[in-house]
């Protein structure tokens, strides 16, 4: 079977896989690599492991990832090594790398109407014909694609495909030379990163394979630079009472509104404060390097009574080398200090707690050799070599990288298209990504044998 990329990603952006509805992607997925000649491995996201997970809630219910599967595709390339894998037991001698070529299927949900297409029909244009309503992407030159996930991130997972048959076009016709082990590659499509990480993170924690993992390189969309430093976020409820009155005698009433007004205030106060005393080397380019986010308020009941209830919704993030737990203790601290100076608060204090997923951040240092194999295939395809820099988002090389697995973002596209209107990809941003991962793959095999 041949594999046309360009079909690929479009088919595959065809599929609504929003949260909770990655099936039919994954299965679409799954039949397309074992045409391909993959061996395929699937697994389903397991609350019972989850549980254990620092990302997600410990009473995560079995309804919250019902058809959360996700697939990978398997080649065993060249070498004469005398090892085997390991048993399922975990024992035998496997001499052969194994790198992980990694992917996303689900999106976030898109506004047709903020749309000029539907957002799940794709659309193939020249970039010139690119809607003035959306955010960068490509040069204004050449073929774009327009659907939800073109960019965020399916165009990157079909990359990761053309990479790996790339290798095994190059060890048949010998342009590819690998090492005596050869090499094994690993391409997952997997479930639920958008709400944290379901698939990557249950691989992580019980792989679903007979062997090890050494590397990974997850195709987010990163404009084609290696990116090695991923933030990590706190998600938290604030929510504060204070006393309902008849708005016509408001002064009998406590009003949540000024009280939430000042926290949220104290909050960026300390979102200010945390850009100067947190540093890290990657992050000087970001004007808000640990940005704070109130994406949700929801206050009062009746436009003519005080309101006396509030809930908001808090983004918060934390730099790689924190915690979870230290950033959210601060954020504690400062709601404590606020409501120190209210006697209202004092006597009701507001509560912050924890909900949803959280992201832990992530780092590798940039000598790493999977880096430095992306940055040799950069070289190797006639791009210019980028320096490895951080990212404010989240992204599931958390996982890989908690489990001991070194692993780099590294993908075409912009993260400005991510969940964003008329989200759109530079097709040629898409070929260059699988040469350049494929000759990454070929650089990696050969310096884990050296």
């Amino acid at each position: 079977m041949e594999f046309d990329m360009r079909a690929f990603a479009a088919d595959l952006c065809r599929h609504r896989s929003t949260a909770g509805e990655e099936a039919a992607a994954t299965a679409f997925v799954a039949e397309r690599l074992s045409a391909l000649g993959f061996e395929t491995y699937a697994w389903d996201a397991d609350p019972a492991v989850l549980a254990d997970h620092p990302s997600f809630p410990d009473d995560l219910e079995a309804a919250a990832v019902e058809g959360r599967r996700s697939v990978a595709g398997v080649l065993e390339l060249g070498g004469a090594g005398d090892g085997a894998p390991p048993d399922e037991a975990g024992n035998g001698d496997d001499p052969t790398p194994t790198l992980v070529l990694n992917g996303h299927l689900d999106v976030v949900p898109a506004e047709p109407t903020e749309w000029s297409s539907d957002p799940f029909e794709p659309v193939w244009r020249d970039a010139s014909e690119r809607s003035a309503n959306a955010a960068g992407g490509g040069d204004g030159t050449g073929e774009t694609l327009t659907a939800r996930g073109a960019a965020d991130m399916k165009s990157g997972l079909a990359a990761c495909v053309g990479a790996a048959l790339d290798v095994r076009a190059g060890v048949a016709d010998g342009s590819v030379d690998l090492p005596s082990a050869g090499l094994r590659l690993a391409v997952e499509a997997v479930a639920g990163e958008e709400d944290g990480g379901y698939g990557a993170a249950t691989a992580a924690l019980a792989s679903p394979y007979p062997f090890e993992r050494d590397a990974a390189i997850v195709a987010e969309p990163t404009e084609l630079r290696p990116v090695v430093a991923c933030e990590g976020s706190l998600m938290a409820r604030l929510e504060i009472d204070g006393r309902s009155a008849h708005a016509a005698t408001r002064w009998r009433g406590e009003d949540v509104l000024p009280r939430f007004e000042a926290v949220r205030e104290a909050f960026a106060d300390l979102e200010s404060e945390r850009g100067e005393s947190v540093s890290h080397p990657l992050y000087g380019e970001f004007p808000v390097p640990w940005p704070v986010v109130c994406g949700r308020v929801e206050a009062g009941s009746w436009a003519s009574t005080v309101p006396a209830t509030l809930a908001a919704e808090f983004r918060i993030g934390v730099a790689p080398g924190e915690t979870v737990d230290e950033v959210e203790a601060a954020f504690h601290e400062r709601l404590e200090r606020v409501a120190a100076e209210d006697a209202w608060l004092r006597e009701r204090p507001p509560r912050f707690e924890r909900f949803s997923v959280q992201f832990e951040p992530a780092e590798v240092a940039v000598d790493e050799p999977v880096v430095e194999a992306v940055r040799a295939g950069l070289a190797a395809t006639g791009l210019p070599d980028a320096e490895p820099r951080g990212a404010t988002y989240g992204a599931d090389s958390r996982h890989f990288v908690a489990a001991g697995i070194p692993a780099v973002l590294f993908g075409p596209g912009t993260i400005d298209e991510a969940h964003y209107p008329d989200e759109t990809i530079a097709w040629k941003q898409v070929v260059r990504a699988r040469a350049t991962i494929a000759a990454a793959a070929e650089r990696f095999a050969n310096d884990h044998a050296a």
